[in-house]
């Protein structure tokens, strides 16, 4: 969309719900919601009571240890996450199926507010159980009481501050134990209350952490709908995708990353300064909330600079106004980061901890994947073991060239050509691509705002299927089973021979689960029996 929210809003697409309007959904269809409204929350509850055995709850402290029915589940790990995995399996059908009901183009959607009663089914069973997917939530409140009690996060790690033995400790694996915090001042400043409250108690700690990530989902919520009517795009086909989708209810919701927080902020400083083409209050107050997100983690960073360009132009499109623009946004924003180091009492010792991430090396990252590969055949041919330097330097590369689509696409919103908001969610996906370390949940860095930019069908299509399959390669125990590898497909045979169940029960009464993945009506069930004239073209995806 030629330039960006000043100008007149795109068309919508074809059959998209009118802001503030309700339900289009005829009868049927409405029956049809319904069932994948339960089916999900059937889901999202086996999941909620496979977590009491096969979550992330801490292992030296867990409170379920020994009691009556609820402790079962602590000794029986692998039939736990045959449950956690039918829930899985049953939430990411559950959430196909909604989209095939909120897809660009349809005649009928449904309502948000339908969206977002939906939203609070699935996530209320995830709020309430133990943390799944990651142990990250255990660093977070070691490293906030931390800085609660005056022990410089940026400098100690956990261990060392408070040994190996404290209860804070315990529950951090074990790579992470003696490394100092990766974020922003602001995050743990806000994490000080819940540290204050919690004290050692890990699981409260926990759970308070939970409310401050179910704050960013909020935001999120709020957000994105504004956003996505801005950029004409259909609010109910954004929140589908960007808040309902299954690696915001895993890994925002039931793993607490602080993602959520990143995000809504981001989102939210994006919709007060995109609001209207001045420099006033609305606009100064989206920076300044968009500094803090930067404060959370880094790369909302991002954001400032595709607000910053759009301003100029829509100002007038002169280096004079882009310098004027640079110029504020660098007052502004600056003088918000560094309000909020020295007012946290951590001051800039956060930038010297940036890297700490890399140390993992993570499959899923080309850059280090390809390094990896590099330092392999090095060795093969006799060169001896040089992987750490190949690692550097693909990884330099990498962030190279997730600098050069960076800067692509802020030339593009210059010069007027796509959306700042769309322009920042490419961005970002390229950093999380070429950057040296990929997590699944990282990927919602650029499907959330994409979500309020973009529908065309590639997009769509490409975003539900990596979120589905993204959405089932962590097991729930956030561990690996290197020496106990038979458990996970174990757990994924047992859940799959259970799925049929609930599959039966709903049986021709949900929505196509392939007319939102891309496949054409009846394809399937074609390719199964064999070609007959009339059936649909395998080639024909639109």
């Amino acid at each position: 969309m030629a330039g960006g929210p000043a100008a007149p809003a795109a068309q919508p697409p074809e059959g998209a719900t009118p802001p503030g309007s309700g339900s289009t959904l005829d009868a049927t269809e409405l029956r049809r919601l319904g069932v994948v409204r339960h089916f999900g929350t059937v889901g999202a509850l086996l999941m909620g009571i496979g977590a009491l055995g096969a979550g992330t709850a801490p292992v030296l402290d867990n409170p379920l240890f020994g009691k009556p029915v609820v402790g079962l589940f602590t000794r029986m790990p692998t039939a736990s996450m045959a449950v956690v995995y039918t829930g899985i399996f049953m939430v990411v059908l559950a959430w196909l199926w909604l989209g095939a009901l909120a897809a660009p183009g349809r005649a009928r959607l449904p309502s948000r507010a339908q969206l977002h009663r939906t939203l609070l089914m699935w996530a209320l069973p995830l709020v309430v159980a133990p943390p799944m997917f990651s142990r990250d939530v255990y660093s977070y409140l070691a490293q906030t009481a931390q800085a609660d009690r005056g022990l410089n996060p940026y400098t100690l790690g956990p261990a060392d501050a408070f040994g190996v033995d404290h209860p804070l400790v315990r529950a951090i694996p074990t790579i992470w134990r003696n490394t100092p915090a990766p974020y922003g001042p602001l995050f743990l400043t806000l994490g000080r209350p819940i540290t204050w409250i919690s004290e050692d108690n890990v699981v409260l700690g926990a759970m308070l952490f939970r409310v401050l990530a179910l704050a960013g989902v909020a935001m999120i919520v709020w957000a994105l709908s504004r956003l996505a009517r801005r950029a004409g795009v259909s609010p109910v086909f954004a929140l589908w995708l960007g808040a309902l989708n299954p690696l915001v209810l895993f890994h925002l919701v039931s793993g607490v990353h602080n993602e959520a927080l990143m995000i809504g902020l981001m989102l939210v400083g994006m919709e007060l300064a995109l609001r209207r083409p001045a420099i006033g209050p609305r606009l100064l107050a989206g920076i300044v909330v968009l500094a803090a997100a930067s404060m959370v983690k880094l790369p909302a960073a991002l954001a400032l600079g595709f607000v910053g360009v759009w301003l100029a132009r829509q100002l007038g499109g002169t280096l004079r106004e882009l310098i004027r623009v640079g110029v504020l946004l660098t007052a502004v924003s600056g003088g918000t980061v560094v309000a909020i180091s020295l007012g946290s009492g951590l001051g800039f010792g956060w930038t010297g901890t940036l890297g700490i991430p890399s140390l993992i090396r993570s499959w899923m990252s080309v850059s280090t994947d390809l390094g990896l590969l590099g330092g392999r055949i090095g060795m093969w041919l006799g060169l001896g073991d040089h992987t750490a330097a190949v690692l550097d330097l693909t990884r330099a590369v990498g962030l190279g060239a997730a600098a050069a689509v960076c800067a692509l696409m802020l030339w593009r919103c210059w010069k007027g050509r796509i959306d700042p908001l769309a322009g920042l969610g490419v961005g970002l996906g390229a950093v999380v691509l070429l950057g040296p370390v990929v997590h699944p949940w990282y990927l919602l860095w650029a499907a959330i705002p994409l979500a309020a930019a973009a529908t065309p069908p590639a997009f769509r299509i490409t975003a539900t299927q990596a979120s589905a399959f993204l959405a089932l390669v962590v097991a729930p125990t956030g561990a690996g089973f290197e020496f106990r590898a038979w458990v996970i497909p174990t757990a994924i045979a047992a859940a799959l021979i259970a799925l049929l169940v609930p599959l039966l029960a709903v049986r021709g009464r949900t929505p196509s689960t392939t007319a939102v993945l891309g496949v054409p009506a009846g394809y399937l069930r074609a390719w199964i029996r064999g070609p007959r004239p009339g059936d649909p073209d395998p080639a024909d995806r639109t």
